[in-house]
């Protein structure tokens, strides 16, 4: 890949399935397995063929998205090119790309930022085809965008949201475009046309523009397929990532560790069982209690309590009994307090 490629990360949803915690911050920024999902993604582009010739576009909302991502990445990033478009009016992912399109020439590798995949980018380099979408098969694909292909593997149709199950292969939210002109082009007639869906473009109905005007695009098959999007699906996706990286903190006094656990070296851990599936962010403090399928975020404060399938935002408190034998499952955003009296 000798030109620039463009990487595009949509993100700029108002991110409600993560209530509480995006009243506060955008849904990237919420911490999954010891790291924000975002950086998770950003992990991904390291098998690019070439790393350091891309551009990032990121698509964000409005207050939240236009004030914290930018800062985000100019303080972790900052050695990447960055550029920010604002969607305010959310009218779909179609939209999104088409509000970026300045930004937008040669070639371009697209993916939702609450999507996270185990692929390898590097075949990239000699792809053949106009495009390639990223595909899982699932048992019940009818909440997803599903390919419709031929024999060897080329796209023939896309349908979002199909009403059967007979098609099983979803689209993951991650796709390549040898010319993002020829998809800006199909989108612009996309729009002219008015083809939606409960009053949002989707991208699905772009690219089947894109194959009636003769583009051949192909799926890439793939196992892992992780989502931030949800509660459920984010503390899926840190159980599945601690497990992954092994993840197992150094012995502290008092404190029983049930891995697989993430405890970051600045958090404060005593009298207390941790685990499996924690991950507990910088700056907590935790104090005779015991935690499981759970992520803490930074500065949070926990004692004399259980907890289990919870997501505690940042600068919380949670205090409770001694004497608590019931695990209570909570979901807080950022500044909250709890306390569980007798």
């Amino acid at each position: 890949m000798t030109e620039t490629l463009k990487i595009v990360i949509p993100m700029a949803g108002w991110g409600t399935r993560m209530r509480p915690h995006t009243w506060s911050k955008p849904i990237p920024l919420v911490n999954v397995a010891g790291k924000t999902s975002f950086e998770h993604l950003m992990e991904i582009f390291t098998t690019l063929p070439e790393p350091e010739r891309t551009e990032y576009i990121f698509i964000v909302g409005p207050y939240l998205g236009e004030t914290q991502i930018p800062a985000f990445i100019e303080k972790h990033y900052p050695d990447i090119t960055a550029h920010f478009v604002v969607q305010g009016d959310m009218r779909g992912q179609s939209h999104a790309l088409y509000l970026a399109r300045q930004y937008l020439t040669g070639k371009m590798l697209m993916i939702f930022s609450d999507t996270l995949i185990e692929t390898n980018f590097s075949s990239l380099e000699w792809e053949k085809t106009n495009g390639v979408a990223w595909v899982k098969a699932v048992p019940d694909p009818r909440r997803f965008g599903v390919a419709i292909v031929n024999n060897e593997d080329l796209i023939q149709r896309l349908i979002e949201k199909p009403t059967t199950k007979e098609n099983n292969l979803a689209l993951v939210g991650c796709y390549y475009f040898k010319s993002s002109e020829d998809l800006m082009a199909a989108i612009e007639e996309q729009i002219q046309l008015d083809v939606k869906i409960k009053n949002e473009f989707f991208l699905a109905d772009a690219i089947n523009i894109m194959l009636k005007r003769g583009a051949l695009m192909r799926v890439e098959h793939i196992d892992t397929w992780l989502d931030t999007g949800t509660i459920n699906a984010t503390l899926e996706t840190n159980a599945f990532l601690l497990k992954r990286m092994k993840a197992n903190p150094e012995k502290r006094p008092k404190v029983k560790i049930i891995p697989p656990v993430f405890v970051h070296p600045t958090a404060e851990v005593v009298d207390s069982v941790i685990g499996p599936n924690v991950s507990i962010g910088p700056n907590c403090k935790i104090d005779q209690a015991t935690i499981q399928d759970s992520i803490l975020e930074e500065g949070t404060q926990i004692s004399k309590v259980k907890l289990t399938h919870s997501v505690i935002g940042r600068n919380c408190v949670v205090e409770g009994l001694p004497n608590l034998n019931e695990a209570a499952s909570l979901n807080i955003g950022d500044n909250s307090n709890v306390r569980f009296d007798a």
